[in-house]
This record gives structure tokens, C-alpha cells and sequence, in this order.
């Protein structure tokens, strides 16, 4: 199987029946050290390698940042947050007016939100964050859309606390060096941000309600309940958060034949994209086209439609 994958993954740059039409994809990630950069590289070194095309990825704040970046014809793709891709598509938030030329390839793994705090805080729940030194994420990041409405939903604005605009890695130097109380760091399972910190300082994880998610959910309905397994981070038990899947974007006026082999590509090697991070894991055919929110790029269509047949 190993061997009928890496054939399939184009090691020979020959093995694909076509070229792109494009001479570049760039990929707009994230933070550095968060699972969107991480993977997209492997990506990024996959597309290179079997089309013979500069594809490379872009480090950025994240969402936002991202999907102005694909309007704006700068990046060919880019991984995004749903919640920030509805905002988009709708002109709300932090988009003054309705985002065009983007289209979806694939519903991704979720993104879970992992909000941390320092055991000295003495912070157990989302309530507690009143008062507190909080990160955010990044301004307009997805982790900072999402932390703003599990916030809200809770009765907490950002004027209830003193508010960081910081990035993973930002956010874990604050809290080693005890500069902020908690942090919001949404993302993949793992994040390796919060696995550092976990081995090396005496961290909190802050559960938020399954029972408050759903009414959260009622009005912002790309939030879904989900658990950090147990052991994640040394937990001793499950603890119950809130997520919101991932999206893979591409620019809407790429060729259908362009978008049709990077999504095969894409399926093609999930296991490498699996290797290089943990999250991966969690995206498969059965589901990427589940929970849609962006237009369905007729070049992924024509991909999925084969599958079927």
C-alpha cells in the first residue's frame, strides 16, 4: 500500500497526466508553529515536486489575513476557519464588504478550541477570565473571531478583560514568562504551542459547556461540540470545548483542470499530510464535502464526482 501511495504522491514529476496551467501556488497558512503552516509545507513540497510549479507556503495572522490575501489574487489557496469564511462571503466582521473570487476544494479536520491558562491563575472556566490577562490570537485571526463569540456568548466582552492580540508562539512566551493569565490557541490536535508549554509548566485547560455551544451555536452555526481526548496534554480526563472545521480555499478563477489536479493531488497523499501533523488525521474524502460554505470550485466538483461513479 505504502509503495501504491508513493506512486500515486508523483515523487517522478513525469507521473501526472497533465501540468498546471499556473506557475505558482503560493498556500496563506498561519502562525509558523500551527498545524496550517505545518501541513501546507508538506503540501507546498508535494505540488513542486509533481507539477514542477513554485509552490510555496505564505506564514500570516490566519484567516482573515488569508482570504484578503486570495481576493486580493496574491495566493492561489489558502487554509481558513469557517466561521471567518462565512464572515467573508456575508461582508460582516472584520470584512467591510462581501469577499468574491474564492471558492472551497474541501471541508478539513476541526479546529478545536483549546483556551489555556496558567494553574497559578486559579482560572477553571470561561467566566473566570473576567479580570484577567487574556490572548486572543491574532487581530482578525479566526482564533480571535471565534474567542470573540465563545466570549460574547458567555456575557464577556473584550472590556471585561485586558486583551492580547498574540499569535501560538506569542501566546505560550506570555504565558511562561506570566505576562498574560490565559490564552485562546484554536486549532489542530495537537498544538504544538500547547504541548511545549504543557511539559514544561503547570498549565489549565478551560472547558467550555456543551449545553452553552449549542445556544452559542444557534447564532453562529459553524460551532460544534467536540472533547480534547484525555492525555492530550497530560490531562487526567476528556475536557468538553467547542470547534470549528477548517476549509481549504482556492482562488475561484483558477482553471478548472488546475483545481481539479491539486484536489486529486491533495487526497492523494493525506497519509504524508498525516506524517507531517496529527490533524491531518482527521480529513477524508467521506467528509470534505460536508458543511460547505464557500461555492464548491466546479475543478474539485468534477474530482469528487468521479469518486462517486
Amino acid at each position: 500500500m505504502s509503495l501504491a501511495l508513493a506512486a500515486c504522491s508523483g515523487g517522478d514529476k513525469t507521473s501526472s497526466s497533465k501540468g498546471l496551467d499556473t506557475n505558482i501556488v503560493t498556500i496563506a497558512t498561519g502562525g509558523a508553529s500551527g498545524p496550517y503552516n505545518i501541513i501546507a509545507s508538506t503540501l507546498a513540497d508535494i505540488y513542486t515536486e509533481q507539477y514542477d510549479v513554485n509552490s510555496r507556503t505564505q506564514t500570516t495572522g490566519a484567516s482573515v489575513e488569508n482570504l484578503n490575501l486570495l481576493s486580493d489574487n496574491k495566493v492561489e489557496m489558502a487554509f481558513v476557519m469557517s466561521d471567518a469564511l462565512t464572515q467573508a462571503l456575508n461582508g460582516e466582521a472584520a470584512f467591510t464588504e462581501p469577499i468574491e473570487n474564492v471558492s472551497q476544494i474541501a471541508t478539513l479536520y476541526p479546529n478545536v478550541v483549546q483556551i489555556v491558562a496558567t494553574k497559578s491563575s486559579g482560572i477553571q472556566t470561561i467566566e473566570d477570565l473576567r479580570g484577567k490577562r487574556v490572548a486572543v490570537g491574532d487581530q482578525g485571526s479566526g482564533v480571535e473571531l471565534n474567542a470573540r463569540a465563545l466570549l460574547n456568548g458567555h456575557g464577556i466582552t473584550y472590556d471585561d478583560m485586558k486583551v492580547d492580540y498574540l499569535g501560538y508562539a506569542e501566546a505560550a512566551d506570555g504565558l511562561t514568562a506570566g505576562t498574560i493569565d490565559a490564552a485562546f490557541l484554536t486549532s489542530g490536535l495537537p498544538n504544538a504551542s500547547v504541548l511545549e508549554l504543557s511539559q514544561t509548566h503547570d498549565i489549565v485547560l478551560v472547558s467550555v459547556d456543551p449545553e452553552k455551544v449549542a445556544t452559542i451555536a444557534e447564532e453562529h452555526p459553524y460551532f460544534i461540540s467536540v472533547e480534547i481526548p484525555k492525555d492530550m496534554y497530560g490531562n487526567e480526563e476528556a475536557i468538553p470545548t467547542a470547534a470549528v472545521p477548517n476549509a481549504l480555499v482556492v482562488r475561484s478563477d483558477m482553471s478548472d483542470d488546475d483545481v481539479y489536479e491539486l484536489t486529486k493531488t491533495f487526497f492523494e497523499n493525506l497519509e504524508k499530510l498525516e506524517n507531517a501533523h496529527q490533524a491531518a488525521s482527521d480529513i477524508s474524502l467521506e467528509n470534505a464535502q460536508e458543511n460547505l460554505i464557500a461555492p464548491l470550485h466546479p475543478g474539485a466538483k468534477r474530482f469528487y464526482d468521479e469518486q462517486s461513479k
